[in-house]
């Protein structure tokens, strides 16, 4: 009986050749179409969180820029201190009633805003008392109003955090003395040009003496804010209409808001 032999024919070494380079082409290319596509994300995400921050940013502070000077109807009202008082690069300190600026390395802009709080101005507490800024409660000015509302005093301002290294939006209220706490994450920066009734333009802190604070009645804001490293320069408009080129690699981005000071407004008629 005759034995047929089946010879098994291999592959050459040319075609194993050939076959890697096409798997290494295709490998390749799916590792390039995945990292282009996580940065992408990650760019995607990354403007979305500076955009989330800006916007809260805005809405936190321009929403105590209108408090200002507002006064319950059945409380008595006041006259003294001014309801604002701002810091050119600085952020305002010391005793409610003698506010004083004290330098910030952020160069921030920061304010001080003054209102009559009750229950329905502020969001009370627990027991039922009026809160700052942070939620704190606010109990003890209530007399010199005679019993109807407390006065409240917040103070925003931008600076690094100590702990996380990262830019943050921050206020101190008169709940309690030396509480500041911060509110936002990645406000590198919180700028502040002032109107006064008559003026025609907005005018820096600096450049307000102490009895104008009394006759401001709109407020420019605007809050730059910090993203994620990028890894590549980037350029933005900063809060001063300045196109500048970021030298850490990361994303910024400005937002702005003109905010009228409605108790002022009506009381320069």
């Amino acid at each position: 009986m005759m034995q047929r032999l089946h010879m098994a024919r291999g592959h050459t070494l040319a075609e194993l050749v050939i076959a890697i380079a096409l798997g290494l082409v295709v490998t390749a290319g799916a590792v390039s179409l995945y990292t282009t596509q996580r940065a992408a994300f990650e760019r995607s995400g990354d403007s979305v969180r500076v955009r989330e921050a800006g916007l809260i940013a805005l809405t936190l502070i321009g929403q105590q820029l209108q408090m200002a000077g507002f006064v319950p109807a059945d409380a008595a009202r006041f006259n003294s201190p001014p309801p604002l008082f701002g810091c050119s690069s600085g952020r305002p300190v010391g005793a409610d009633d003698g506010l004083a600026c004290e330098a910030l390395a952020s160069h921030s802009d920061g304010v001080a805003v003054r209102y009559v709080g009750d229950n329905i101005s502020t969001w009370p507490s627990a027991t039922g008392q009026s809160t700052d800024c942070l939620g704190q409660s606010v109990t003890s000015n209530s007399a010199a109003l005679g019993g109807q509302g407390v006065s409240v005093v917040n103070r925003y301002f931008a600076r690094i955090s100590g702990s996380t290294g990262e830019p943050e939006l921050y206020c101190e209220g008169n709940g309690k003395a030396g509480s500041a706490q911060p509110l936002v994450e990645g406000v590198e920066r919180v700028r502040l040009r002032y109107w006064l009734a008559g003026g025609l333009s907005a005018i820096d802190a600096s450049a307000v003496s102490a009895d104008q604070w009394a006759k401001v009645v709109a407020v420019d804001l605007c809050v730059l804010v910090r993203g994620a490293p990028l890894g590549r320069r980037l350029r933005y408009v900063d809060c001063d209409g300045a196109s500048v080129v970021g030298v850490d690699k990361r994303a910024r981005q400005a937002f702005w808001r003109r905010v009228a000071i409605r108790n002022q407004a009506e009381d320069s008629l």
